[in-house]
């Protein structure tokens, strides 16, 4: 995956010493619960393997929600340093309709059980989330929906412009932003951003922890 091999260099191209795993979901997955408990169970095999006292996550799409349920909701902020989502549908993206057929799609539609327990109050939570989103994401609907916005949490919203859904892990403007985003210190505040960035060629996206 490009994404991973990019958080294995700095900017510079310089080899980099750190730990990047992926996980990728069955297409099977029924439950943004379920999966949410399923990244918990890797998180600490992570950590148990590293020595690490907290990790970082990046999810692109329905992997950026499972993630943001897991911290928000399972206590997994206290793994979790930092959480980077990537065209994740934060307020539910109405395009899903058409594939109500599938739970985990249904889930993903505005005022689900999963979307509004998302809403409620987070207070205490430590993981700062660093939100992108793009005005050419055609899975998100309305784009705004991968805005991140609630006010226990500690969240910057990155927008960049002129990239695809699938294209967002892969594209050179994103994941210099996500290797800046994982550089920072984690107190950092919440912060608004815009980039213009030229638009990739669309590919398939995953989820980096």
């Amino acid at each position: 995956m490009l994404l991973r091999r990019a958080l294995l260099r700095d900017a510079d191209g310089t080899a980099r010493r750190r730990t990047v795993v992926s996980l990728n979901y069955s297409p099977l997955t029924c439950d943004i619960r379920a999966a949410a408990e399923l990244l918990g169970r890797h998180v600490e095999e992570v950590r148990r393997r590293t020595g690490a006292d907290r990790v970082d996550v990046v999810g692109h799409s329905l992997g950026g929600l499972i993630a943001r349920y897991h911290v928000q909701r399972l206590g997994g902020d206290a793994a979790v340093r930092t959480l980077v989502t990537l065209g994740t549908p934060h307020s539910g993206t109405r395009v899903a309709r058409p594939a109500d057929v599938h739970p985990i799609v249904r889930q993903m539609r505005p005022g689900s059980p999963v979307i509004e327990e998302l809403g409620r109050p987070a207070p205490g939570c430590r993981t700062r989330f660093v939100a992108v989103r793009s005005d050419l994401d055609q899975i998100m609907v309305p784009t705004s929906t991968a805005r991140l916005d609630h006010p226990d949490l500690r969240v910057e919203n990155v927008l960049v412009t002129g990239i695809g859904h699938l294209a967002l892990p892969v594209h050179p403007t994103v994941t210099s932003l996500v290797r800046e985003a994982l550089a920072a210190p984690a107190g950092q505040g919440a912060d608004t951003r815009a980039y213009e960035a030229p638009g990739a060629p669309e590919s398939a996206g995953g989820t980096v922890a």
